[in-house]
């Protein structure tokens, strides 16, 4: 038996569609396959790089801060794990998902480091695979197992930014 999230009745996790720095991964690969067969430049003198360094590296520091403070509170990163606790501190404070955030800002960096609108293109569908496929599934499960706490710290963080 299954619940409506698609998770089978009693599994103590989300049931995310898959782990979200894969989903990223193949997001990525398909701008690469893309490039490959159409380079669309950003920018024809190639000054990207730097900008998607620094791009990258604020995404790494975003992820290393959120990774830290659920590991301090006790609580898996990993979505098919079960959550332990509604984490609000550290980057959680300003936003339900900054590992998802963290992730989407080191795309973007890769794309402008790369030189390719093909990021942006991918960028679209990307997204809404991780809002229906991890973040909305994730919301379901955390109601679902922490009813009000969850709820009340949903009413005061934004979702994204």
């Amino acid at each position: 038996m299954t619940q409506s999230s698609g998770v089978p009745a009693g599994a103590d996790n989300p049931g995310v569609a898959a782990p979200p720095p894969l989903i990223y991964l193949g997001a990525f690969l398909i701008v690469l396959v893309c490039r490959w067969f159409w380079p669309i430049p950003i920018d024809a003198a190639s000054r990207g790089l730097w900008p998607g360094l620094m791009l990258i590296a604020i995404g790494v520091a975003i992820a290393i801060w959120g990774r830290r403070t659920m590991v301090a509170a006790g609580t898996n990163v990993n979505p098919s794990r079960p959550a332990m606790t509604i984490v609000s501190s550290g980057p959680f404070r300003f936003s339900r998902n900054p590992l998802y955030l963290s992730l989407t800002t080191i795309f973007m960096g890769l794309t402008l480091a790369v030189n390719t609108w093909w990021g942006v293109v991918v960028l679209i569908p990307l997204l809404l695979v991780m809002h229906r496929g991890v973040v909305l599934r994730e919301e379901r499960y955390l109601e679902q197992k922490f009813g009000e706490q969850y709820r009340q710290y949903r009413s005061s963080v934004r979702r994204y930014l």
